[in-house]
């Protein structure tokens, strides 16, 4: 078995910053790229930042220059670091990472339960 286990979230005011983790723990070889994904009420989910295993980021454009991933691979943990938050980054916040099982040959992606951050104005 393979979790994701995410925190960090919560209430902030416009302007603030918060910083979410996500742990991946179980029945581990290796893990590749990992990432967070947002679902605000009503819309889809999508993709907020993702980051490789040898720590390259890639960001969507509406949190470029105010978030930050990063990971630290011997914790098998990724970080967000959001600053300069705005009402519009309230979502639910999902942790994803592509793992491979020990034992298995493949990639499989999972998933965390998700964490909430809500920004006010």
């Amino acid at each position: 078995q393979v979790h994701l286990v995410e925190s960090g979230g919560g209430l902030v005011q416009a302007g603030g910053s918060l910083t979410l983790s996500c742990a991946a723990s179980g029945s581990i070889f290796s893990i590749n790229a990992m990432g967070w994904y947002r679902q605000a009420p009503g819309k889809q989910r999508g993709l907020v930042a993702t980051i490789t295993s040898d720590g390259s980021p890639n960001y969507a454009d509406s949190v470029k220059g105010r978030f930050t991933i990063s990971r630290d691979n011997a914790k098998n943990t990724v970080y967000l670091q959001m600053n300069s938050l705005k009402p519009e980054d309230t979502a639910v916040y999902y942790c994803n990472a592509a793992i491979r099982r020990s034992g298995s040959f493949f990639e499989t992606d999972y998933w965390g339960q998700g964490t909430q951050v809500t920004v006010s104005s």
